[in-house]
């Protein structure tokens, strides 16, 4: 196969009049998301684990194992036994840590090809595709196929490495263009991404980054706090043959645009009921916390549960001024007898006790794991 030559953008082939419902559709459900995400209190902490779940299911369309609780154990000293298991969870862990990056470059400068090149870095850090040209362009051809198979077998062959620049500099110029509409032009945006594929390893992780960062960017929502990975997951033969059939000469956008579009709607519609969930579960444990403690140290604590649901006791901290050693043993005690926390591993010489807060964890992995 030769390597596919991308569409100039914009593109040019775009029949606007049937997406014009679905653009209404869209921009409805991710508006009324945003007003959802404006008025939970402290999004970074009380969001924080549907966040982590993001990445979770980002890198799972990528074909690694770990669960959210895994993730939240390892964080909390639980490490697997299984290196495979452990890279997994590190790779999650550096998506997130990416995704923080981007949101703090973001709010003094444009994105731009360099914080491309930075994210490619932070994601593939200590990680089995950290020898693949990390935070790098890659300068040799790629191709996608299955496992071990050459090139001859390849489903998919990106553009040559020396047009590269070009074809980037072009996306770039896209990304920061006036168009019509932001969310097609972001459908647009992402696809052109994979097309180009300019990395030896992570882009489908980057690619998926960029969809809240560009909602950020557009000041369509006040955080980039969008969790578009769960939907495609549940759709990935759909998104991935979408994505496919876009380097056929037959170049059907429309189609891809459609889907992505159904994507960002229903996606907004169960982000934002999932926001009001964990608002009102914050909202009643708040009230069973204060009625359990007696403390006025009930709400740090809480803050510091959403923040790290699964955590080892001898971790938490507390600003001036802050409880004993005594005190945080007596509540932590009295949460564990009204079955708020629950009891992940018993602790033992230097090893804390590791809780978790069970009812926020189950509810971002949308199943009881705890």
């Amino acid at each position: 196969m030769k390597p596919f030559a991308p569409e100039e953008l914009p593109i040019k082939k775009v029949q606007w009049e049937s997406l014009i419902p679905l653009i209404g559709t869209a921009n409805r459900s991710i508006a009324q998301y945003e007003g959802v995400l404006y008025g939970v209190p402290n999004p970074a902490v009380l969001l924080s684990p549907l966040t982590t779940q993001e990445a979770v299911l980002s890198s799972k369309i990528e074909g690694t194992q770990a669960t959210l609780g895994e993730v939240l154990k390892f964080e909390a000293g639980e490490k697997p036994e299984e290196e495979a298991r452990r890279q997994d969870i590190q790779e999650i862990i550096n998506y997130r840590r990416a995704l923080t990056a981007a949101e703090e470059e973001l709010k003094t400068r444009p994105f731009n090809l360099n914080l491309l090149l930075r994210l490619h870095e932070i994601l593939l850090q200590g990680v089995r595709g950290q020898t693949k040209a990390r935070g790098q362009f890659r300068k040799t051809q790629n191709w996608i196929g299955a496992p071990g198979s050459p090139i001859e077998k390849a489903q998919f062959v990106p553009p040559e490495p020396l047009l590269l620049d070009g074809y980037l500099d072009n996306w770039e110029k896209y990304y920061h263009a006036d168009r019509p509409d932001a969310l097609v032009q972001l459908a647009v945006v992402h696809a052109q991404f994979e097309i180009i594929h300019p990395f030896l390893d992570g882009n489908g992780r980057l690619g998926r980054i960029l969809i809240p960062l560009f909602l950020f960017e557009k000041k369509i929502l006040f955080r980039p706090m969008f969790y578009l990975s769960e939907y495609l997951e549940e759709h990935r033969d759909e998104y991935v043959s979408r994505l496919r059939a876009l380097g056929n000469s037959a170049r059907p956008w429309n189609q891809w645009i459609e889907f992505f579009l159904r994507a960002l709607d229903e996606q907004a519609r169960k982000n934002a009921a999932k926001a009001r969930a964990i608002m009102s579960c914050y909202a009643k444990l708040k009230q069973q916390l204060i009625a359990v403690t007696h403390s006025q140290f009930a709400v740090p604590l809480l803050d510091q549960f959403f923040a790290r649901p699964i955590f080892q006791s001898n971790s938490l901290r507390f600003s001036d001024p802050r409880p004993s050693r005594q005190a945080i043993s007596s509540y932590l005690r009295k949460l564990r007898e009204a079955g708020i926390l629950k009891v992940v591993r018993e602790g033992g010489g230097r090893r804390g006790q590791v809780l978790a807060l069970a009812e926020l964890v189950n509810l971002c992995e949308g199943k009881t794991t705890i």
